[in-house]
């Protein structure tokens, strides 16, 4: 099977890339990369009426799914490159099929088509979630974690990984896998964007004392998958995870830039590994809502999802700007988004 590295991260010879999650946060600032690199884009979404700035862009949609396999042929037929981005990434819900539909049976159906196909390179979105709780350990791509994962997208996103990924690897599929940590920046629509927003607005009473993570401004995210198609080794694994803070300190930061006070009350993880408990309990007869369901609760515990992107740096060239950069390019858009104002940003 031909293994040749697409030329994905700079302009160049135009290629063809076939993308799912194109509507997504990281898929949409993938594909505006690629399509800034001189490079065409096909991408399928389930309804293309709603895909209006997708084909103003000019990237090639489809009508399809990551969960119907039959779907993903025609718009992957001669692509040099797959990135493989699309994901179900909900926390706390009570309706969880979809984490195997999409995560698990969805990685599957993408990357046999991509075998069935013969496409030259593929890269597949893992995430460091797989690692589960690192417990203040900052972990590399050979960390494996055998325990019981703290939520079904940790689970879901570990089979995918390992026995999806990995396994058609070992078959010969030319793929590399990134993963990300904590993704933020403007628009962000997942819990850490509305985190942010909450403490913009004055509305995050408290935050869980302890819990870190890696965090990865968007474009930076992006670019490490534009380099992985481009640099990285077929059956290799990259941590494109940005530097590691605690939310504490993250938080701290963004003080400094706007002028918000951060919250003052710091929840034991104790207290909240207590309260996910009862709420297990509770939920067994009446539905939670997603920010006090046990399972959201247990991930908000004092717990870390830390990897080092050492690998990436060495040997992708991979450099994410530091937290502070990417807050400071990111709180003054949502200020505005939110119609604030802060002591610091008048």
């Amino acid at each position: 099977m031909a293994t040749r590295p697409p030329g994905a991260s700079g302009k160049g010879v135009r290629m063809r890339f076939f993308v799912t999650g194109a509507t997504g946060f990281v898929g949409g600032h993938v594909v505006r990369q690629l399509l800034a690199g001189g490079h065409e884009v096909s991408t399928i979404v389930r309804d293309p009426a709603r895909a209006g700035r997708l084909k103003e862009q000019g990237v090639a949609v489809h009508r399809g799914d990551v969960t119907d396999r039959a779907s993903l042929r025609t718009p992957m037929e001669g692509v040099d490159g797959v990135f493989h981005i699309a994901g179900w990434y909900k926390v706390g819900v009570r309706d969880k099929r979809d984490g195997m539909r999409v995560n698990v049976d969805g990685t599957r159906n993408v990357l046999e088509t991509m075998r069935d196909l013969a496409i030259p390179k593929g890269v597949y979105t893992s995430t460091l979630a797989i690692f589960s709780d690192t417990h203040g350990a900052v972990v590399d791509e050979g960390y494996r974690f055998t325990g019981r994962h703290l939520s079904e997208y940790d689970r879901t996103k570990a089979v995918a990984h390992y026995d999806v990924a990995e396994s058609l690897i070992a078959a010969g599929l030319p793929l590399v896998i990134v993963q990300p940590g904590v993704v933020y920046g403007p628009g962000d629509t997942s819990a850490i964007g509305q985190l942010l927003r909450r403490y913009l607005r004055r509305k995050l009473p408290a935050i869980p004392r302890g819990s870190a993570y890696c965090w990865g401004y968007v474009g930076d995210i992006a670019r490490g998958h534009l380099l992985a198609m481009e640099r990285g080794t077929p059956g290799e694994g990259y941590i494109i995870a940005g530097p590691p803070h605690t939310l504490t300190g993250a938080l701290a930061i963004a003080q400094d830039i706007t002028g918000i006070p951060a919250p003052r009350l710091r929840l034991p993880a104790g207290a909240l590994r207590l309260a996910a408990g009862a709420a297990g309990l509770i939920e067994r007869v009446v539905p939670l809502p997603p920010d006090y369901a046990s399972e959201y609760l247990r991930t908000s515990a004092g717990v870390t999802y830390l990897g080092s992107n050492r690998k990436a740096r060495a040997e992708l060239g991979y450099a994410p700007r530091s937290l502070e950069e990417g807050l400071r390019e990111t709180l003054p858009v949502e200020m505005r988004a939110l119609g604030l104002t802060a002591p610091l940003l008048t």
